[in-house]
């Protein structure tokens, strides 16, 4: 039995009935072989066991009160998985999903992602099972203000630093930091992705979706290609969706779907995102209203017939394992050239195989998605010396950041001899890094 092997055993052995987690450990461990075999040092100090154990869990419930006055109570979680070279760095999610098992897999890649920004922060993540969905503000305010109240003791500027996921926007941000300032009478950044008025970064909502495009788009220019005529499919239809979109339509291309937990909308002439902009940001209603009101437009109920649309580059931007190993066999049967992952390991293991083994482009998430904490820790530089840069400022900065990326995991993946695979390329660049780390400061 590897080294590898075993580490990932004694992982499903000790952490049992943690799919998600047992999911991305396997990704991510996997793809290192050559790693071990040129650092054999790395196994003599159970590098592995201690890179994929958390530093710290915390888990907390959440007890809040309705308008009704009914009290609630809800799980709360962070995950402080690894410091090594910086303050835990990664967002919180509220959705009724979570649990630890996601907490944990999210947590383990952003330790990759945030190494590949090339930027001096950790990778934690955290959340909760509360739906923001149909609540009110006032409720939301309730429940964020209970959560912050137990995390606030966690959580620190130089220590860790929660961003937003998954039902956690502008709006909680700013609950979640009033409720930090209030217990803790300072007025730092704590948290990022908050509002401009204080001490938020311009660019930080663009930021996942730009940067998703932005590597995609380099991927395209080394190839001799771009985004111009392509046809895109994007899932989802928060911020990260969103501005891909605007994004990607701004370079040329045709997006012509887009959906949302309910089902998708299909564009023949062209997805029209002042429309999706109005419907999912200012009245947070349902996509099936774009049909409603495009004529050009159709909605379809099940979500997973995005992928059946014939397309040049796939967006996926909605959530964990939203493209299966059939969906991705019917995308590279239809021509697809591109898939960019927009969410969080929105491919499951079946589905990347498909994708590796054909001759399209996969750039995985821990390399794609990197925009967006990417330009957290340039909020949180902006906080540390009490700046403001300018839109165009951050976003060379992030453009800057996510072509590095690129050919950083381009570099790993020729140098061990695996040239084009780049889930093999963002996980080697990722981890020696953080490895480097850990060796140098001891048995910590």
């Amino acid at each position: 039995m590897t080294y590898i092997e075993k580490v990932l055993n004694n992982l499903i052995k000790n952490n049992p009935n943690e799919p998600e987690f047992h999911q991305a450990a396997t990704e991510i461990l996997t793809t290192l072989a050559p790693v071990l075999a040129k650092y054999p040092e790395y196994e003599a100090t159970s590098l592995l066991e201690r890179f994929t154990e958390p530093e710290r869990t915390i888990l907390f419930r959440v007890p809040w009160i309705d308008d009704n006055g009914n009290v609630h109570v809800n799980k709360g979680y962070r995950v402080q998985f690894n410091s090594a070279i910086g303050p835990y760095k990664g967002g919180l999610r509220f959705h009724p999903s979570v649990n630890l098992s996601i907490i944990k897999f999210l947590g383990l890649e952003q330790i990759l992602k945030n190494s590949l920004t090339g930027l001096p922060i950790g990778g934690g993540k955290g959340g909760s099972d509360f739906d923001p969905k149909g609540k009110s503000d006032r409720e939301i305010m309730a429940f964020c203000q209970s959560f912050m109240t137990e995390l606030y003791r966690h959580v620190g500027a130089d220590t860790d630093v929660p961003a937003g996921d998954i039902g956690v926007g502008g709006r909680e941000i700013g609950y979640l930091f009033g409720q930090y300032k209030r217990i803790c009478d300072e007025h730092v950044g704590v948290l990022t992705g908050r509002g401009l008025s204080y001490g938020g970064s311009l660019a930080r909502t663009e930021a996942t979706g730009y940067g998703l495009v932005y590597i995609t788009e380099e991927a395209m220019r080394v190839r001799g290609d771009s985004f111009k005529g392509k046809k895109v499919i994007i899932s989802g239809s928060g911020n990260v969706a969103i501005y891909a979109c605007q994004k990607a339509q701004s370079l040329g291309a045709m997006v012509v779907a887009m959906y949302d937990s309910d089902g998708y909308v299909y564009d023949e002439e062209g997805i029209k995102l002042d429309i999706i902009k109005e419907i999912k940001e200012v009245k947070r209603g349902r996509i099936k209203e774009y049909a409603e009101r495009v004529k050009s437009a159709k909605y379809e109920s099940n979500c997973k017939g995005i992928w059946n649309i014939p397309c040049d580059v796939a967006l996926p931007c909605a959530t964990q394992n939203e493209i299966d190993e059939v969906s991705a066999k019917v995308l590279v049967k239809n021509g697809v050239k591109y898939v960019a992952e927009g969410a969080n390991m929105p491919s499951t293991l079946k589905a990347i195989e498909v994708f590796k083994n054909s001759d399209i482009v996969f750039l995985p998430a821990k390399a794609a998605n990197a925009g967006g904490v990417a330009t957290s820790a340039l909020e949180m530089a902006q906080s540390s010396g009490r700046l403001f840069w300018k839109f165009e400022e951050v976003d060379k900065k992030l453009k800057e950041i996510m072509i590095n990326i690129y050919h950083n995991i381009d570099k790993a993946a020729r140098d061990y001899g695996y040239d084009g695979d780049y889930v093999m390329g963002a996980n080697v660049a990722g981890f020696v890094k953080v490895a480097e780390a850990m060796m140098a400061q001891g048995i910590v």
